[in-house]
């Protein structure tokens, strides 16, 4: 069991942001669970369990969406090139580069990471926590 029951990222164009999310969310093996434009909100869920749930979407008070300072939100990729492609397609996107996929030991040996902006500037990181033999170069954070 996930300690995570779902996840609110806030969009002011729910239709631009499922194009962002869209293939980001397949290379990570989510799926589409529910696209309601006329609520203002999607969600994609793990293709083999329930939860947790990725929520893209209006804010529920009607106001402008805009990212918490300190908050991100990280998303487990299965591999290392899993997390390069991610990177990669979220910028084709027009998602804005937060730090390049790489090695961050600081974290722990393992974690390769990448980090991105979505086009409402909410931050992501999609990380491998795995070992994987493909050691490189140190990333930024």
């Amino acid at each position: 069991m996930s300690v995570i029951s779902h996840v609110c990222l806030g969009t002011a164009d729910l239709a631009r942001a499922v194009r962002f999310y869209a293939a980001l969310f397949e290379e990570l093996g989510l799926r589409l669970r529910f696209h309601e434009p006329e609520n203002g909100w999607a969600g994609w869920m793990p293709r083999d369990a329930d939860r947790p749930l990725v929520i893209v979407g209006r804010p529920w008070n009607g106001e402008a969406p805009n990212p918490g300072n300190g908050l991100m939100t990280a998303l487990t990729a299965r591999s290392r090139a899993s997390v390069d492609r991610c990177h990669a397609l979220a910028l084709a996107a027009g998602g804005t580069c937060e730090g390049p996929p790489g090695l961050r030991s600081h974290y722990h040996p393992d974690y390769y990471g990448a980090y991105f902006r979505d086009l409402d500037g909410n931050k992501l990181c999609v990380v491998c926590h795995e070992a994987q033999g493909d050691r490189g170069a140190e990333g930024d954070a």
